[in-house]
């Protein structure tokens, strides 16, 4: 698997960093976020280093999506989670911190504390449909 020398997910990939490790297939490994926002709080990275979502190959990015859906799973039967939260976050002003792709698997339960910044408001029709009109279309 191809590797960045100065990436903190690819020393634990090596095993040059420890890491709580909870799953791990051929293409990806999980392991506890040491910043937790919730019990259960993990990570899931691809082994094949990818800087961010719009790098990351299709291979790797499904490889993720399936081992974080495997570790939500747990994380509702093993931890009692009433819910889980998937996140990812590409690029600095989207809060990407460390710059190998990764997926945030945050189990939710009702009394947790942990609030995202994001609070649902009512967007403007006419803006979301011109929005989409950009959005549209093949690449």
């Amino acid at each position: 698997m191809s590797a960045e020398a100065d990436c903190l997910f690819c020393k634990i990939i090596a095993g040059e960093i420890p890491a709580e490790r909870v799953d791990e297939d051929a293409d990806t490994i999980a392991f506890m976020d040491i910043n937790p926002g919730s019990t259960g709080h993990a990570l899931v990275i691809p082994k094949k280093h990818a800087r961010d979502l719009l790098e990351i190959d299709d291979d790797s990015l499904s490889a993720v999506a399936v081992a974080a859906k495997r570790l939500a799973g747990r994380a509702v039967d093993r931890l009692g989670a009433e819910g889980v939260n998937l996140l990812n976050c590409c690029g600095p002003v989207a809060w990407q911190t460390v710059f190998h792709f990764h997926m945030h698997v945050v189990p939710r339960y009702t009394d947790d504390s942990l609030q995202l910044p994001w609070r649902p408001v009512a967007g403007d029709p006419d803006a979301i449909a011109a929005t989409a009109a950009a959005l549209r279309g093949s690449d």
